[in-house]
């Protein structure tokens, strides 16, 4: 029977909604092909065809028995109150896809560096660290290396063609980051560099400080170029993506309650909406 479902379904016929073509009936509910089409991916095997089939029939029959279940024994109170439920529901999800719709194309995503600047500076107060933030360049390499001296120095200097020259020896690294022009969590420190934690990273990570350090088999060279301490505030720089969604963010909500207003306002005016004293 379900060999011949699939050959059904292969067939790109229309399907009347005739009982005697039913594939599955539960009480006074049926099943029909149209109700399966597109269910099995093009390509997929006989055999994994007949098991997916199988398992929608099996499922639909299950929610059919038991939604039969649930009218029989659930109180009309509170099949009132779902229904209610299932209503509001269906108007909050047509409400919030054509709200979505009308912002797509009607707000401004443009965000000027002023208005990121201007929100910082108001809210300051706001942006406290939850965690140390830290802006450090490292490179960890084999103890021994008889380069050493050479990659130490230019790591000290770190003019451009002393970087250039340590992207080139790069493959005798272990680990190494450069950009120490970007902010990033404690968090990350302890993760790239083993030998801190939160017992001793004030030893070791401060704004300014550089230093060389070694266990059995790794050394690592670490220059920290400055620090935000927990509770202090954020920079800007850090701060900045998440502020410019916040502004977003109040323009898409100012728009919806913009449009939402307009809407009542009009059925008003055109006297599709009246509130009877």
């Amino acid at each position: 029977c379900l060999c011949s479902l699939l050959i059904l379904l292969s067939c790109n016929k229309e399907n009347s909604k005739n009982k005697a073509d039913a594939v599955a009936r539960v009480n006074n509910e049926y099943l029909y092909p149209s109700d399966l089409e597109n269910l099995v991916p093009a390509g997929t095997p006989k055999k994994d065809s007949i098991a997916i089939v199988k398992d929608f029939i099996k499922r639909w029959a299950t929610q059919q028995l038991l939604i039969d279940k649930a009218y029989k024994n659930i109180s009309k109170s509170k099949q009132v109150e779902l229904d209610n439920l299932i209503n509001q529901y269906k108007i909050d999800l047509y409400s919030k896809a054509y709200l979505e719709q009308l912002v797509i194309t009607k707000i401004d995503t443009v965000i000027t560096n002023e208005e990121i600047e201007k929100y910082y500076s108001t809210n300051k107060s706001n942006f406290k660290a939850n965690s140390p933030l830290v802006k450090l360049r490292y490179i960890s390499l084999v103890k021994g290396n008889n380069k050493l001296t050479t990659i130490s120095a230019k790591f000290s200097s770190f003019k451009s063609k002393d970087k250039k020259d340590l992207k080139n020896l790069a493959i005798q690294f272990k680990d190494y980051a450069f950009n120490d022009s970007v902010w990033v969590d404690i968090d990350q420190i302890y993760e790239r560099l083993p030998f801190v934690n939160q017992d001793n990273v004030a030893k070791f990570i401060d704004a300014g400080i550089s230093y060389q350090y070694a266990d059995s088999t790794t050394v690592w060279l670490v220059k920290v170029r400055d620090m935000v301490h927990k509770n202090e505030v954020v920079p800007l720089s850090y701060i900045s993506p998440t502020i410019k969604q916040i502004i977003l963010n109040k323009r898409k909500t100012d728009l919806i309650n913009k449009i939402q207003t307009e809407i009542t306002n009009d059925a008003i005016k055109d006297n599709d909406f009246e509130i009877f004293k």
